[in-house]
């Protein structure tokens, strides 16, 4: 009976991690500065924020920067002007905070699959229950996107209220860099590849862990003194 428990305790702590390492690798593939680089140019940010391209792209990896690895004074400037003012730079330290929050999940559910997935030896549960947790994260996305499609905006505010204190993330793109930097067609269109990429990593991962749910358990017997011996008498 313990041991029951204890298996299907282990399938709901790998169900659930499966998908935070699944958007951790969707984030990390997506906020890095060759893929927001190429986003701003598409979004024409040099066109909000009056800056050259050069100018958007060295302030936008030192801001970056600090978010990963800080510190987080977000004091960039250009031409000696600060490019954001007090809300801005509280925002992007709210940023920071929960990126470094989802890193600390994410090795927590790393460390999660390998504990369990080695004391299972990747029997088959321990695969179906990584398969249910890409299953669920693939439905969610898929929800996700119907809403995002047709209430952009409520979702785009929804999905801050969430991590953000209300009225923290509202910035007028007339005055303010930080939407300039990061225009409207910068997060539609981020949204749209988040959700395709997490799609295909979903589908993936859900039939690799399938494939491996249904292998034959390995059927080599475990060498001990007894079986050698039987082994041995077996021989003569």
């Amino acid at each position: 009976m313990s041991r029951m428990l204890a298996r299907r305790a282990g399938a709901e702590l790998v169900a659930l991690a499966m998908p935070v390492v699944i958007v951790a690798v969707m984030v990390a593939f997506f906020f890095n500065p060759a893929y927001v680089a190429l986003e701003q140019d598409r979004a024409q940010a040099d066109a909000w924020t009056g800056f050259t391209r050069d100018e958007v792209h060295t302030v936008t990896n030192s801001v970056l920067d600090q978010i990963y690895l800080g510190p987080p004074s977000f004091d960039q400037a250009v031409g000696g002007q600060p490019v954001f003012d007090l809300r801005e730079r509280a925002h992007l330290a709210d940023v920071r905070t929960v990126l470094l929050g989802l890193g600390l999940v994410t090795l927590i559910a790393a460390a999660i699959l390998a504990v369990v997935g080695a004391a299972s030896r990747g029997a088959g549960w321990y695969w179906r229950a990584v398969r249910r947790g890409a299953t669920a994260l693939a439905l969610l996305i898929v929800a996700g996107g119907v809403l995002f499609a047709f209430a952009f905006d409520a979702m785009f505010d929804l999905f801050h209220r969430v991590f953000f204190a209300g009225g923290s993330y509202t910035f007028d793109p007339r005055t303010e860099r930080l939407v300039q930097l990061f225009p409207a067609k910068f997060w539609t269109d981020t949204s749209i590849a988040l959700a395709v990429v997490g799609l295909v990593l979903c589908l993936v991962v859900r039939r690799l862990a399938g494939r491996r749910a249904t292998e034959p358990p390995d059927s080599r017997p475990v060498a001990t003194p007894g079986s050698l011996s039987s082994s041995l008498e077996d021989a003569r």
